[in-house]
């Protein structure tokens, strides 16, 4: 490919455009003194995206060049608005002297700001990930790598079909998706945003191997349980390539890879988490979602963290034992608002400590991390006394850092700058050099207050006045009408409406000292505060363990407080198959409704594995299903749970068919959707899968549905076994209890008073007697004289006055309608009045009927009237 001709622009725009030639898929932010520039195809596409100003400015090759522009010291406010869209930003900044360059003074691309790859404070939402991610689809599995930049955490995974795939992608979340250009991809990964694609090449195993044992400083990479996952391994390879590129320095915070495998955890499909509403709710209310209960965490990274647990609660029971014993322990014996409030004076660690190893930590980053060591003695104190093995272990894991707190408390002042341009970071006496270079910079006050009295003596000048700014440094200021009596070693300076400045040889020296003093400090600073950085840099990896064992602290003690708060118990994990909640409630609804929640009872047991549960709409049929599973899902984090008492035996999946909606993107409709989330319960649920079924076979007629229904339900209680919650409006289906041996039914009450449906919302054995329909169809605002009519025919139906037709098969889609005009013989028939007919005349009537029924129908007539 030929290279474009740029010599007839100007040397400035041959840069910038020799520059953006290598990014040309995203905008430059081409430095030039205090504003970011974005020129060209950037610059329109920019006005646009984030409503700022196009201009344009000079001309380059004889065109007008097209600007728009943004102010370094706001620039986190505009990438942010960029980021959000996905778009990525390449940062080019000037390093060259402007001093000593000829022509366009030297820049480049530091780094390249992408969605996935954000780890700036102020781009950063403080409790939620932002997380990279990239999918390889190779011949025996799919592997998926994912990376959280901003707190170091590196993970891989290999995944057995698109299923799979979608529900971890449902989980993560992630903002920026790498895939192979040339691989066929699964439509879940083809339908997401942020998706990028990368070249083959960059999903060579032998290269992506290299690579990473290289980062990790390792031979192999069997020490992290990815050796044998080739596919895992090329993904993660690919995307450490891309964060290289696009960082442009060391990446020393990623320490390791974490290999997760799915039956380490309950595993959920992607439809399973969105009917949940683990942390993400169908109305996009953060409080109507578990997480939004359960999080009151002190830290940010707690609350990452608590986030993690809940989207993917784990099934080792030592674990889980271990974390209710912590909470347990720390209910009876510690001081939990205590250790809460040493927590809250601990800033975002893990991300300070990302910034630290990617060289972009700010002055206050430090201080921040000055504070965070500073409470842990404190923290350490308050778990003492927690007889908790895990709190023990934490508490180990935190250390103690003395020599780095120590560095921070004498080499950063009380309250740094923003910044380290901004000077004064470093605090006095800790560097001889500094400290000179700082008195010759201070003292120029007194000096200058001693030359302008001196001065003002000497010369006779009352109007005289001595000053300095930015631009043209220090000057002697003299009023218009007195200046022309300035003595002859004055030189003009500037002069102004009202006023004339000169320098003189005195206050010229001085000038130079003290700028030069100024400079080769804020230099000085610069360097030392290079070197404290480095310095953190070498102790990454204790520090590292010091913030996640405060950050699960910090989850501990949520969920310590959460359980005294909300009324939680410990749940009993039991090796047989056993579901048994005693008052169990639903957190969520619990909190947002205005009446008392009514707790209810789950008994589950080897020998009881189906419940067929009927009763009204809104009669809490939907809540009592899902209360169990987020029963269980707490569990398996590690917290308490909503319940009186709760024993839990082994879980490996939980499923859900709640609700219904259309895809009409993908070109399913309702009863679609339905089915195939019906098909994956039936293919993959085990005999220790919790499946929830609401409503199944709604979608279509009557009688298909029930059979449906029907069908799975059987399918389920005789060949899968799983723990089943099977909500109906079918009241046939309470025939399934005599049916299978494991299934019972069960239902939510309801009564009538004074003409009105009241909910009892409470679970009763049995079937429900009656659906009231009707009456919550009032309750929603249907018309009463709807209301009238339809009690009318359900009686004449109930009273068997109405036949109910039977199953017809489905309405043709593409045969001749059929044919809808009156019938002649109907019509000549009810014409007649039999009491005026003789019988001859009845005979002739009924051959004239049977000769239009033939007409009609085009059926041959037999027979003839008599004559």
């Amino acid at each position: 490919m030929s290279t474009p001709d740029h010599s007839q622009h100007t040397p400035m725009m041959r840069q910038f455009l020799r520059i953006k030639a290598e990014y040309p898929d995203i905008l430059l932010f081409y430095r030039m003194g205090d504003f970011y520039e974005l020129f060209y195809d950037d610059a329109r596409r920019a006005a646009k995206l984030i409503d700022i100003t196009l201009t344009t400015r000079g001309q380059s090759a004889g065109q007008p060049i097209p600007m728009a522009g943004v102010p370094v010291h706001s620039v986190e406010g505009y990438l942010a608005k960029l980021l959000r869209q996905g778009e990525s930003v390449a940062i080019c900044e000037q390093i060259g002297d402007p001093a000593t360059s000829k022509g366009p003074v030297e820049r480049q691309v530091v780094r390249v700001v992408t969605p996935g790859t954000v780890t700036d404070e102020g781009l950063l939402d403080e409790r939620n990930e932002v997380l990279l991610a990239c999918v390889h689809v190779g011949a025996a599995g799919i592997g998926l790598a994912w990376l959280d930049l901003a707190g170091g955490r590196f993970r891989v995974a290999r995944l057995d079909g698109a299923e799979a795939l979608a529900a971890e992608l449902e989980r993560l979340q992630p903002a920026e998706l790498l895939v192979d250009e040339d691989a066929r991809l699964p439509a879940v990964v083809r339908e997401r945003a942020g998706v990028k694609t990368r070249p083959p090449w960059h999903f060579d195993l032998d290269t992506a191997t290299r690579l990473l044992c290289k980062q990790f400083g390792v031979s192999d990479l069997a020490g992290f349980g990815c050796a044998e996952l080739p596919e895992a391994v090329q993904a993660a390879g690919c995307l450490l390539q891309y964060v290289l590129d696009t960082q442009r320095s060391a990446l020393p915070h990623l320490r390791g890879l974490g290999t997760e495998t799915r039956d380490e955890a309950l595993v959920m499909d992607a439809a399973t988490r969105r009917n949940l509403e683990l942390d993400r709710s169908l109305t996009g209310r953060h409080e109507h979602t578990l997480l939004g209960v359960m999080d009151e965490t002190a830290t940010p990274m707690g609350g990452r963290l608590l986030r993690r647990w809940l989207n993917r609660p784990l099934r080792d029971r030592a674990v889980l034992e271990g974390r209710h014993e912590a909470v347990e322990r720390l209910l009876l014996e510690g001081d939990v608002e205590g250790l809460r409030e040493a927590l809250r004076g601990i800033p975002d660690l893990e991300r300070i400590l990302a910034r630290v190893a990617l060289r972009s930590a700010r002055p206050r980053d430090l201080a921040g991390l000055r504070d965070g060591l500073g409470r842990l003695p404190a923290l350490r104190a308050l778990l003492a006394g927690v007889a908790a093995p895990r709190l023990g272990a934490l508490a180990d894991e935190c250390g103690e850092h003395d020599d780095t707190f120590g560095l921070l408390v004498r080499a950063v002042v009380e309250q740094p700058p923003m910044l380290v341009r901004d000077g004064g970071v470093i605090a006095p006496g800790w560097d001889a050099e500094l400290d000179e270079l700082r008195a010759l910079s201070t003292q120029a006050d007194g000096f200058l207050e001693a030359l302008e009295a001196r001065e003002r003596e000497r010369t006779g000048l009352p109007s005289l006045k001595v000053g300095y700014n930015r631009v043209h440094g220090y000057y002697i200021e003299i009023s218009r009408t007195q200046a022309k009596n300035a003595p002859a070693d004055y030189s003009r300076r500037q002069t102004l409406k009202g006023a004339e400045r000169f320098i003189t040889p005195e206050l010229k020296e001085f000038e130079d000292k003290v700028l030069s003093a100024r400079e080769r400090a804020l230099a000085r600073e610069k360097a030392l505060y290079d070197d404290l950085v480095e310095a953190l840099v070498a102790q990454l990896g204790p520090l590292q363990l010091m913030a996640a064992a405060v950050a699960e602290i910090d989850v501990l003690a949520n969920l310590a407080e959460r359980a005294a708060a909300l009324n939680l118990s410990r749940p009993r994990l039991v090796a047989q198959p056993r579901l048994a909640i005693s008052g169990g409630r639903h957190l969520v609804v619990e909190r947002v409704s205005d009446q008392p929640f009514i707790p209810n009872d789950l008994a589950l047991d080897a020998g009881r594995r189906m419940l067929v549960i009927t009763g009204p709409n809104m009669g809490g049929k939907s809540t009592y299903m899902r209360q169990a599973a987020l029963i269980v899902i707490l569990a398996h984090a590690g917290s308490f749970v909503p319940a009186e008492s709760a024993e839990l035996g082994p879980v490996d999946r939980i499923f859900t068919r709640i609700g219904a909606s259309d895809d009409l993107a993908g070109g399913r409709s309702t009863f679609m959707v339905e089915m195939t989330e019906a098909a994956n319960i039936l293919n993959n649920a085990t005999a220790h899968s919790l499946v929830l079924m609401d409503e199944i076979g709604r979608g279509t007629s009557t009688f298909d549905g029930l059979s449906l229904a029907w069908a799975c339900a059987h399918f389920i209680g005789e060949q899968l076994g799983a723990f089943t919650l099977f909500a109906t409006h079918y009241f046939e289906l309470t025939a399934l209890a005599k049916e299978l041996p494991a299934c019972a039914n069960v239902h939510l009450d309801a009564t009538e008073h004074e003409g009105k449906l009241v909910f009892l919302h409470s679970v009763r054995d049995g079937p429900a007697n009656q659906s009231y329909g009707l009456q919550v169809a009032a309750l929603a605002g249907v018309p009463p004289q709807v209301i009238r009519r339809a009690r009318g025919y359900l009686r004449e139906l109930e009273q068997g006055r109405i036949a109910v037709p039977g199953p017809q098969p489905e309405l043709p889609l593409f045969e001749a309608p059929a044919r809808t005009a009156s019938d002649p013989a109907l019509e000549r028939l009810h014409s007649i009045d039999p009491d005026s007919l003789t019988p001859r005349a009845a005979l002739e009537l009924i051959y004239e009927l049977k000769a239009l029924v033939a007409e009609h129908t085009g059926a041959k007539p037999t027979g003839k009237p008599r004559s």
